[in-house]
């Protein structure tokens, strides 16, 4: 492959990073990227080694501790699974250095599970001892989130909700004709 200048958006290979994937890498020719709602991805990096990923979980964890097929979707997995990943393609530990994307409360009236996504990835970080450089989360808005592992760099972009209804109400129903006492019309 050709080498060239890393943060060229217009040459570089793009890597999706999708709900419940994880990707680690060394190639300065790599972006990956991603759109976020209310999930978390989390952008780690050895800026010594120049070995970088990004996870995208929708979750904290399951609740229960188990660890079946669905373990992807969650925080606690994505982030093991993501450190790990680094460490074995030569990444240290103390070396490594966060950035984080998303959490946003997309909907009035449900729990804010962005919110919940986001301090779990804090508290992860920081019981890791990893130290988080960089944060955009909260906030109403998705984002597309491009990193390229090797210099660091992230672009954010927010995804404009405007078309989204405000105040979604159902028609009212006609009135009922009235019924004479004791008549029954089944349909």
């Amino acid at each position: 492959m050709t080498s060239f200048h890393h943060d060229d958006p217009e040459r570089a290979v793009k890597v999706h990073v999708t709900q419940g994937e994880s990707h680690v890498t060394a190639d300065p020719n790599v972006v990956m990227t991603t759109v976020l709602g209310s999930c978390i991805a989390a952008c780690i990096r050895d800026p010594q080694s120049g070995v970088g990923g990004m996870n995208h979980f929708l979750l904290p964890d399951s609740g229960d501790g188990r660890r079946d097929g669905d373990a992807v979707r969650y925080g606690a997995y994505a982030m093991e699974v993501l450190i790990n990943d680094l460490l074995k393609r030569g990444a240290r530990r103390e070396r490594l250095e966060a950035k984080i994307f998303g959490g946003a409360k997309l909907f009035d009236g449900l729990s804010d599970v962005g919110a919940s996504n986001a301090a779990f990835a804090e508290r992860f970080l920081r019981d890791e001892g990893i130290p988080i450089v960089s944060s955009s989360t909260g906030g109403v808005s998705a984002r597309r989130v491009e990193f390229w592992p090797a210099s660091g760099r992230v672009r954010q972009r927010l995804v404009a909700v405007d078309n989204a209804p405000q105040d979604v109400r159902r028609p009212t129903p006609p009135p009922m004709p009235a019924v004479a006492s004791g008549d029954v019309d089944l349909f």
